[in-house]
């Protein structure tokens, strides 16, 4: 199972369509969190609002607990009249869900989390705090990003090195939200080689050909 976390906008058409595109490319089962209760920002405005409301209510932990809850190992789905257990699981995000992504990957519940990327989202980079972490990280970031910089990945890097846990990065240059074809900072050459990158993490963390 993949578990997808939306940008600071929401869970709109372009994480949706992702989520498609990494199921059918992978065959696996791809769940989208909506961290926003089902509202999906069109300006930076609301998407500040939407992203403070999470923070205060707490809802992003409640969600994403709620995800590991549901599909933990040995719970039965039906997909198409088959029912199938649930194990592996690899987190995935950008932007706001680049954070949340590797959050979903720190929780208490994370023993069954094989691998996690980060796409230019604030990374963890207390040392401390990254014992508890079980899997791989692919970090994804752009060396022109004013929040996420580049001394901020140095930060991540030192830390994930100290904690002794696995980090692969891959660095652009490229802006902030450069995966995003409808985002002005858009980079097509970055995008595609990022994701190839992050195919063949998830390729290789579910062990598929």
């Amino acid at each position: 199972v993949v578990f997808m976390f939306h940008e600071w906008w929401g869970l709109n058409d372009y994480v949706k369509a992702e989520a498609e595109r990494i199921s059918k490319t992978h065959d696996v089962m791809v769940v989208a969190l909506d961290l926003y209760d089902g509202k999906v920002a069109t300006t930076r405005d609301d998407a500040a609002k939407y992203m403070q409301e999470m923070a205060t209510s707490g809802r992003g932990s409640t969600i994403t607990a709620g995800a590991f809850e549901l599909y933990k190992p040995d719970t039965l789905f039906a997909i198409d009249t088959f029912y199938v257990p649930q194990r592996d699981i690899i987190t995935i995000g950008w932007c706001l869900g680049g954070s949340w992504s590797m959050k979903a990957a720190l929780l208490p519940e994370n023993e069954h989390v094989v691998g996690c990327v980060i796409y230019y989202g604030m990374p963890e980079t207390n040392a401390d705090a990254l014992k508890n972490l079980h899997a791989p990280i692919l970090g994804i970031f752009a060396n022109k990003d004013k929040w996420i910089t580049p001394e901020v990945v140095s930060n991540f890097e030192a830390a994930m090195t100290k904690a002794k846990k696995p980090l692969t990065l891959r660095t652009y240059d490229a802006d902030h939200g450069f995966a995003n074809p409808s985002n002005p900072n858009h980079n097509k050459a970055a995008t595609e080689d990022a994701r190839n990158h992050a195919d063949e993490f998830i390729r290789t963390r579910f062990g598929l050909k």
